[in-house]
C-alpha cells in the first residue's frame, strides 16, 4: 500500500515548529477576499520565509478554497519557496556570457566548498544555492549574487575566498553575541 498523494506532498515541505497565529493579520487584511490568494501566500512566504504546509492548509481552510488549488499555485510559481532558506542566498548566474567564461567551474567549487547541490540549503542553515538564468550582470561574467550583492570575474578559488570570508564575518558575529 502506496502513500497518498497529501503524504507524499508533504515529505517535499518542511514544516517545523510554525506559529500559526502570525498570519492573522494576513487574513484580516485579506478577509473576504479569497480571489487574492497570490497575495495572501506572497504575504505569508514574508513572515515565515518560505511557505510551510500547514500554513497551506490554513490558507485553505481560511479562503474556503481546495488545498489542491492552493498548492497548485504554491508549486507553479517559482517565486514561492517550499522549504526554509539560508541566511545568505546564492544565485548562480546560468547565462550564456557566465557559461562562456567559466561558470561551470565556478559552480563545481561552490557546491564542494558547501557540501550542497543547488536548490539546496547548507546543514547550518547559512547558505542556499541557486541556479539561475540570468542576473544582468554579463560584464562581471562568470558571476553570482548573494543577498543582492553581486561578485564578478570569478574564479574557483576566488567563490570560494568569498564564502569562507561570510562563514568568517558570521563565526565572529556569534562569537561576539556569546
Amino acid at each position: 500500500m502506496g502513500c497518498s498523494c497529501e503524504e507524499k506532498l508533504a515529505l517535499n515541505f518542511d514544516d517545523k515548529n510554525v506559529d500559526l497565529s502570525l498570519m492573522e493579520p494576513i487574513f484580516k487584511k485579506y478577509e473576504g477576499q479569497s480571489t487574492n490568494l497570490i497575495s495572501i501566500l506572497q504575504e505569508t512566504q514574508e513572515v515565515y520565509g518560505y511557505l510551510p504546509l500547514s500554513a497551506l492548509n490554513l490558507i485553505a481552510e481560511r479562503t474556503e478554497s481546495k488545498r489542491a488549488k492552493i498548492y497548485g499555485i504554491a508549486t507553479f510559481y517559482a517565486q514561492f519557496r517550499l522549504n526554509p532558506t539560508g541566511k545568505y542566498i546564492i544565485l548562480q548566474c546560468q547565462g550564456t556570457a557566465c557559461h562562456v567564461n567559466g561558470s561551470k567551474e565556478v559552480s563545481r567549487a561552490i557546491c564542494e566548498e558547501l557540501n550542497i547541490k543547488p536548490g539546496e540549503t547548507t546543514e547550518d542553515g547559512i547558505f542556499t544555492l541557486e541556479d539561475v538564468a540570468c542576473l544582468g550582470c554579463c560584464s562581471l561574467a562568470p558571476v553570482i549574487m548573494i543577498n543582492g550583492e553581486a561578485y564578478g570575474n570569478l574564479t574557483p578559488d576566488s567563490a570560494r575566498k568569498i564564502i569562507r570570508d561570510i562563514y568568517e564575518k558570521e563565526r565572529r558575529k556569534n562569537s561576539d553575541e556569546n
